[in-house]
């Protein structure tokens, strides 16, 4: 099978083709084009060309499946275009460094409060409240979890991510942590009434576990090597919400706020929940588009998207 290999603007990136077997998989063709032009498969954005003003979204060639499968099958040719992703990184790596950023900044403005004085306090005797302890060890907890979960749990169906993801989130994870972590462990915070606070903090674990409860359910769709595609996830509160995972981080910040009452962590949840609102409504949208009770799909069960009125 010769395979021609096209730019976006239909510019050919492989004079003459790249010649492979008939039996060639997509994963060959990433291989040979690797060999050819030096970038990696990770770079690679492999798709079937859509005709010039079509609405239509192209389709991206999967590395484990045939080449055979996406021509008409009698097909000595094959004509894909080719899109370099730039550096990429894994998303181990991704989740791993904006996670640190949180765990390691926090702990400073609670165990170092001579770091205030360069925000014009003078006085260094600080004693710190019970509600400024638990938040820290709640925080610490949360991002030790994720780290964690990051290496033991999660299982990712692509294997990379564009390397300026690394800079973007931990700009945002890091200002964030310190932004939270500045007011919280102030010297001149005000702390909530004891009941305020054990509600916030129960309340907040009990999420927490519940989040962690989600990520394995959401774990056992797919197999050790990510493989299982795009599934329903069923049980628990998925039975309620597409996204409970989204559901549970949200109220266990929720929690972390009521107990410790700062403006900074309720911008901190909005923002948040804005993010995790709109990932929420396009896995919904991929799904009930996935699962249309057609070709013997199941069909999408209606549920809350991420919200349920009730919680």
């Amino acid at each position: 099978m010769k395979v021609t290999l096209v730019s976006r603007s239909g510019r050919e990136i492989v004079k003459g083709g790249i010649e492979l077997g008939d039996s060639a998989t997509v994963a060959d063709l990433q291989e040979a084009i690797h060999k050819r032009i030096k970038k990696h498969p990770s770079r690679q954005r492999l798709t079937l060309p859509v005709q010039p003003g079509s609405k239509e979204k192209p389709v991206v060639l999967n590395y484990k499946k045939s080449l055979n499968d996406y021509t008409s099958g009698n097909s000595e040719t094959l004509t894909v275009q080719f899109k370099d992703l730039g550096p990429q990184v894994s998303y181990r790596t991704l989740f791993f460094f904006e996670y640190l950023g949180p765990l390691l900044l926090y702990p400073i403005f609670y165990y170092y409060p001579a770091v205030y004085k360069y925000f014009g306090y003078k006085d260094e005797h600080v004693i710190h409240h019970p509600v400024q302890t638990y938040a820290m060890y709640y925080w610490c907890f949360h991002y030790a979890k994720r780290i964690l979960e990051t290496f033991f749990v999660h299982r990712f169906s692509h294997a990379t991510s564009p390397l300026s993801n690394v800079f973007r989130n931990c700009a945002y994870y890091w200002t964030f942590g310190c932004y939270i972590a500045y007011y919280v462990n102030h010297p001149l915070y005000t702390p909530v009434s004891d009941l305020q606070m054990k509600i916030g903090f129960g309340f907040g674990i009990l999420c927490q576990v519940s989040n962690f409860y989600c990520h394995i359910i959401l774990r056992n769709l797919r197999g050790p090597a990510g493989e299982g595609g795009y599934q329903i996830p069923r049980g628990f509160l998925f039975n309620i919400v597409t996204c409970a995972n989204y559901t549970t981080e949200i109220y266990q910040w929720l929690g972390f706020n009521i107990a410790t009452q700062t403006i900074a962590g309720y911008v901190f949840v909005a923002v948040a929940t804005f993010i995790m609102t709109n990932w929420a409504l396009a896995k919904h949208r991929r799904l009930k588009k996935l699962f249309d009770g057609k070709e013997g799909r199941p069909r999408y069960p209606r549920r809350w998207v991420i919200l349920p009125p009730f919680l």
